[in-house]
């Protein structure tokens, strides 16, 4: 298992980024946007938390700012019909310490708020892991690295960013449309996912 992947950021997108190693070998690692947002500069440094996804047909990476955020994506993967896409998307809509408080309270509308994820799902999770997530630590995580990203085009990654969440080009252009851009790519898929969760 791959825990921890060190190495220097040489591509980004919204949802996947490229890591190389000192060794030079490049990782691909899908992210949250928690990672995203916290990327560093192109050639820096950064250390993520990683899970490995095996399938027949694909190993898949999914990098995390912090120990708690991929114990997280790990809880939500055991519940019943909840993949790392699906899964990543949860984490990216309300985030690692939010899932925590809304999986104890068993708040089904806060999770509807995902895309991909209707009443009978959300209450299917909720089911599986509202008694399963008292062990995880409610406590902030680290940063992904020593420098912060500078800023990135909003509107286009953050279409892109609500595509990879699961919404159609269309109604994610218009969210996107409707907000106007709020500073960065991460504070206008958050107020578009206000908007779409309407």
């Amino acid at each position: 298992m791959i825990a921890l992947l060190t190495g220097r950021l040489v591509y980004r997108s919204v949802a996947l980024i490229e890591i190389e190693t000192s060794g030079g070998t490049g990782y691909e690692v899908h992210i949250p946007l928690s990672v995203f947002e916290k990327l560093p500069a192109d050639g820096a440094e950064l250390t993520l938390h990683t899970h490995l996804a095996v399938r027949e047909d694909a190993w898949d990476l999914y990098g995390f700012v912090s120990r708690l955020e991929r114990d997280v994506f790990r809880r939500v993967l055991t519940a019943k019909g909840v993949g790392p896409s699906l899964a990543l998307g949860i984490l990216s809509t309300i985030g690692a310490e939010r899932v925590v408080e809304v999986l104890r309270a068993k708040d089904i509308t806060t999770l509807m708020r995902v895309p991909r994820v209707g009443k009978r799902k959300a209450e299917q999770i909720v089911l599986d892991l509202s008694e399963k997530v008292d062990d995880l630590l409610v406590a902030g995580g680290g940063d992904v690295s020593r420098a912060r990203a500078g800023g990135a085009a909003p509107n286009n990654e953050s279409v892109r960013a609500l595509i990879a969440l699961g919404y159609g080009e269309a109604e994610a252009l218009a969210a996107v449309r409707q907000v106007g851009a709020q500073g960065d790519v991460a504070s206008t898929v958050r107020a578009a996912l206000v908007v779409l969760g309407r």
